[in-house]
C-alpha cells in the first residue's frame, strides 16, 4: 500500500508490504507497536528505536509527539490522494489551525496582531478560566490574519479567538 505523509511542507511517499517500506525511494525493515493500548507507539526503522505518541484529529490528520516535539501531520493513501488533486481539494489554504477558546473564561492579553508571524509553539493568547491563566499558542507556522477578541473580554467555549494564514499566503 502507498501512502503520502505530510509534515509542515515536506511530503514523503511510503510504500508499505509486510515488514518492509520504502521511504522515499529507500528500503527499510519497520516495526510499529502501539504501547499499553494508548497512544504511545514505538517504531523501529532499520533497528533504530523512536517511540512516539500519536493521536488522530480526523480526516487523515494526526497530532504526533516525537522527542518532545509537537509535529501535526496528514497521511493519505495514493487513492485519496489522486481524488484530492482532482478535484483541487489541496489547495485550500494551509497553517496553524485556529486558536479557540477551550473553555469558558476571560481573555487577559492578545499577544499577537494581524500581519505578526508566528512560529509553531509560539504563545498567541492569554485566557483566564477557573481562576488560572492559560496561554493558548499557534500549532504551525503562519502569519495572523485576524483577531476576534480583545483583553478583557469573556469568551464561550470553542469561540475561534485567532486566525492565521500560511506564511507564504
Amino acid at each position: 500500500m502507498r501512502y503520502f505523509v505530510t509534515i509542515g511542507d515536506r511530503t514523503i511517499q511510503v510504500e508499505l508490504t509486510g515488514d518492509n517500506a520504502v521511504i522515499d525511494g529507500e528500503a527499510s525493515t519497520v516495526e510499529l507497536r502501539n504501547v499499553a493500548a494508548g497512544a504511545l507507539h514505538h517504531l523501529l526503522v532499520d533497528g533504530k528505536s523512536h517511540p512516539f505518541l500519536a493521536r488522530a484529529s480526523g480526516n487523515g490528520r494526526w497530532d504526533i509527539r516525537l522527542d518532545g516535539i509537537r509535529h501535526e501531520a496528514s497521511v493519505v493513501d495514493a487513492r485519496t490522494r489522486a481524488i484530492r488533486e482532482m478535484t483541487g481539494r489541496d489547495n485550500a489554504p494551509r497553517g496553524p489551525r485556529p486558536v479557540r477558546a477551550p473553555m469558558p473564561g476571560m481573555v487577559v492579553r492578545v499577544e499577537v496582531e494581524p500581519g505578526q508571524r508566528v512560529t509553531p509553539g509560539q504563545g498567541v493568547i492569554i485566557v483566564e478560566a477557573m481562576k488560572m491563566e492559560n496561554e493558548l499558542k499557534a500549532d504551525g507556522g503562519g502569519v495572523v490574519s485576524r483577531v476576534h477578541v480583545t483583553a478583557g473580554q469573556p469568551v464561550e467555549k470553542g469561540v475561534v479567538l485567532i486566525e492565521f494564514e500560511t506564511e507564504d499566503a
